[in-house]
């Protein structure tokens, strides 16, 4: 029973003053336990579960509510929330919160208010904000000022000592080929007062306009550069102290350390020098072509003149050849990079767009380029450098480096080369023949042998000056195109080379008439295309171009055997009629014409031709390697693309005998000769008119494939011995042979595998090699071209030079006369090719 007299529960305090007591203000619901629950006040008859001896029973859910209790005042403690003013809530209420718990959903997560919800987004976002803030904020700028101090900034003079190595050459079994040292002139260190301001402007106008305002780095650069990455689109944002940094630590690989370092330079570069000592130090590291690093050597180089006497326009071309100085020698380039200059030198108000507009071009002066004993070949070391440069040492670093360069050059491949060309010229009087001769492996694609004629000739002064490279220069190659007409004609499957076509002379396509070019160039009207090849017969392969494959096929198959168009390369596969007879604006360079048919050589297998094997630096230390991949050529099957080439090189055996020449002593070879006519003008003799101006012979073995082309530069009617006119067969076929005879002499004997014919009969029988008639003329050197018929050859002609009037070098001419007579491909009329 509880004696409380104030009603109590059992065991609490009497004393009411400690009690605490419930706020006033309006009702709230009762606190504490349940109604009815623990002891009855006051005396009165005992329910039945609290009599003694009484059944137990369950007591019932609730109890009646005990009588309210006059509020009581008792003192405040601090140990009660409600009366430190941190909560409203009554004092029994926490008891009720943590027997039923705040509402949950369904998952069992509490339900909160909007308001409850919007305050834990905040919170959210204000974390995310903070860890965003110290992740790119906090965390860089500590890591910039740790870099800032740790870093040091080259001197010109330290870095120019890195500058100018000699790049050292070898021959493919490693004995040394000679040394390319850098012919920059003398290396001077100019002071900013030594370096005009017009040379200044000039670079800074073209190479960063905010060099006066920025700290070192652009950001707004930055973002182009990003935006130019994003998009496949040109130009960087590296700002000139950028680029010192880069040269003067010679690290260009494209990552993020890298970049953050150069950063972190370029900004103390700008906090410890002044703009004109920065300006000057660029000027005096950078590279600028022609070998020469730094403004004074540039200027020596190209102009022969002090960095002090450089005008305006001769500033903008030195300054523009900075972004290209690999490509300083081409014309084009040259003048598109004088333009860019001036043109931002305006923009930026550093010249007058009156000033600008009187401005020429300043032509430099003739590259000095002297063949001198321990020197690399300057034709072989472009070649090289082109490569480097596609593969990551470009122009700019490859004197930087003490590199050694392994090339693929065979040293017996290239005396062979070099001895067969002097040995075929001896006694030739025209003094407009020029001659070119490349050997590659079919195995590897590496380039055995180089020569592009000479290397130093005469100029328009009479001083020696670097020539023209004529390995590397595309001309009108006639009828060594023929096999890529057959080719094309077995990849759309309509026939091979037992299929047959009309060989007789004088054929009309539409208004054109096509004629072959002698006695024993035309055949029967059932004509076999392995026949019409080895005899040349213009009318067959025209016939198939144009009216079985189409032209676009052809140069699709020359692509596919290895021949490169501008702009990955040089030559020139112009789709039309006259691709059949390798005529028109067609035009390969001897490179590529060696380089396709040791497709052929290759069993259909196409390797990238290459110079170079390996590069290693002064560390001896690979610095690059060439990579060795071979896919099928001519179809996506290996076994078909062998099958096409086999068939290719089957068709072409029987030219070599047909042409009266020989393959070396225990090698079986195939090939094809190819010659384009001169196209006579009025006030040239009346011996012009027989004259041809392109000459080749292309063919191969199973280890070597060689391209020689004899000709000259443009459309110029060549004579040979005594006067007469010079075929594929005359000239250039005897130089391929001795070549070939040079290098194979002492290796063991090779043949081609054999393949299955395609042919239009699906037979398998191989036609046998056809002899040249003895008055082929034509197929020997001492004979000239026969007049043929001539029906419908004025009127042709005259449609047909207005047809191809526009071609450009090499010759328009998309005539074909090889040996044995005349007819007229199309595209000029007259004879055609015959070999």
């Amino acid at each position: 029973m509880n004696d409380d007299p104030h009603g109590g529960w059992p065991g609490q305090d009497p004393d009411p003053a400690r009690r605490p007591q419930r706020p006033a203000g309006p009702p709230r619901r009762p606190a504490g336990p349940p109604p009815g629950y623990g002891q009855r006040q006051g005396p009165g008859p005992q329910a039945p579960w609290q009599r003694q001896g009484a059944p137990q029973q369950q007591p019932p859910p609730r109890r009646p509510q005990r009588p309210p209790v006059a509020p009581q005042h008792e003192p405040d403690l601090i140990t009660h929330h409600e009366h430190n003013g941190t909560t409203d809530r009554g004092y029994e209420e926490p008891y009720e919160d943590e027997r039923y718990g705040p509402e949950t959903d369904e998952n069992g997560k509490p339900i909160l208010t909007p308001a409850q919800r919007k305050k834990r987004r905040w919170r959210r976002i204000r974390r995310v904000l903070l860890a965003l803030f110290c992740l790119f904020v906090v965390i860089p700028a500590i890591a910039f000022v740790i870099t800032y101090f740790a870093v040091d900034v080259p001197s010109p003079q330290s870095v120019a000592a890195t500058q100018g190595q000699a790049v050292t050459y070898y021959y493919a079994d490693n004995t040394e080929m000679g040394k390319d040292v850098p012919k920059g002139g003398n290396r001077q260190i100019l002071t900013p007062e030594q370096i005009p301001d017009v040379v200044k402007k000039a670079v800074i106008a073209t190479e960063d306009a905010s060099f006066e305002t920025n700290s070192g780095f652009d950001i707004g650069g930055i973002l182009r550069a990003v935006y130019n990455q994003v998009t496949a689109g040109k130009g960087g944002g590296s700002t000139i102290s950028q680029q010192y940094i880069k040269v003067a630590s010679g690290d260009d690989e494209s990552s993020l350390a890298r970049k953050w370092t150069e950063l972190a330079k370029s900004f103390k570069m700008n906090q410890t020098y002044e703009k004109k000592d920065i300006i000057s130090a660029y000027l005096n590291i950078i590279y600028f072509g022609r070998g020469a690093y730094g403004i004074e050597s540039a200027a020596q180089a190209f102009f022969g003149k002090p960095a002090g006497e450089l005008n305006v326009s001769e500033a903008a071309l030195l300054a523009g050849l900075i972004q290209q100085p690999g490509r300083s020698e081409n014309p084009k380039v040259a003048n598109e990079r004088w333009t860019v200059a001036l043109n931002r030198m305006v923009q930026n108000g550093f010249l007058s767009a009156a000033d600008r507009a009187n401005l020429q071009f300043p032509t430099p002066i003739p590259q000095e380029d002297k063949q001198q004993a321990g020197v690399v070949n300057p034709f072989i070391r472009d070649k090289v450098k082109e490569e480097l440069a596609a593969n990551g040492i470009t122009d700019d670093v490859y004197y930087r480096g003490g590199y050694k360069v392994y090339t693929t050059i065979d040293p017996k491949a290239q005396a062979a080369a070099e001895q067969a060309v002097a040995d075929g010229m001896k006694g030739q009087t025209d003094e407009n023949l020029l001659n070119a001769l490349v050997a590659i492996d079919p195995k590897t694609g590496g380039v055995k042998a180089y020569y592009g004629g000479p290397s130093i000739v005469k100029g328009p002064n009479g001083k020696d000056q670097k020539g023209r490279d004529w390995a590397n220069t595309p001309q009108n190659p006639g009828s060594s195109m023929k096999p890529f007409d057959l080719t094309a004609y077995m990849q759309l499957g309509k026939g091979g080379i037992n299929s047959t076509f009309d060989g007789s002379n004088n054929r009309q396509f539409g208004k054109q008439t096509i004629r072959n070019a002698g006695p024993g160039s035309s055949c029967s009207a059932q004509c076999t295309v392995s026949e019409a090849m080895q005899r040349s017969a213009n009318t067959v392969f025209y016939d198939m171009v144009v009216n079985v494959t189409k032209p676009g096929p052809v140069a699709q198959a020359a692509k596919d055997a290895g021949i490169k168009p501008a702009p990955e390369g040089v030559s020139e596969l112009f789709a039309d009629n006259n691709i059949a007879l390798g005529g028109g604006k067609t035009a390969v360079s001897p490179e590529d014409m060696a380089a396709a048919y040791a497709t052929f050589a290759g069993e259909g297998q196409r390797r990238d031709k290459h110079f170079v094997v390996k590069v290693t630096n002064s560390q001896d230390e690979a610095a690059y390697s060439a990579p060795e991949e071979a896919k099928p050529a001519f179809a996506d099957d290996a076994d078909k693309s062998k099958q096409i080439a086999g068939n290719v090189t089957e068709s072409l055996k029987g030219v070599i005998p047909f042409s009266k020449l020989k393959c070396p002593s225990n090698h079986e070879c195939a090939g094809k000769t190819g010659t384009q006519q001169h196209t006579y003008r009025p006030g040239e003799p009346a011996s012009a008119k027989d004259a041809n101006s392109q000459t080749w012979m292309v063919g191969y073995t199973p280890s070597i494939s060689a391209a020689v082309w004899v000709g000259g530069d443009g459309d110029k009617a060549l004579k040979g011995k005594n006067g007469k006119s010079i075929f594929g067969s005359t000239i250039a076929g005897p130089i391929w042979q001795k070549f070939l005879s040079l290098y194979l002499n002492g290796k063991p004997g090779e043949r081609f595998d054999k393949v299955k014919i395609i042919g239009g009969d699906d037979s398998n029988t191989v036609p046998s090699t056809q002899t040249p008639p003895e008055d082929d003329e034509g197929s020997t050197e001492t004979g000239t071209p026969s007049t043929g018929p001539s029906t419908g050859s004025s009127s042709s002609r005259n449609e047909e030079n207005e047809e191809t009037s526009s071609s450009k070098n090499p010759p328009t001419s998309s005539q074909n006369n090889e040996e044995g007579g005349n007819g007229g491909p199309p595209g000029r009329g007259g004879r055609g090719d015959t070999e």
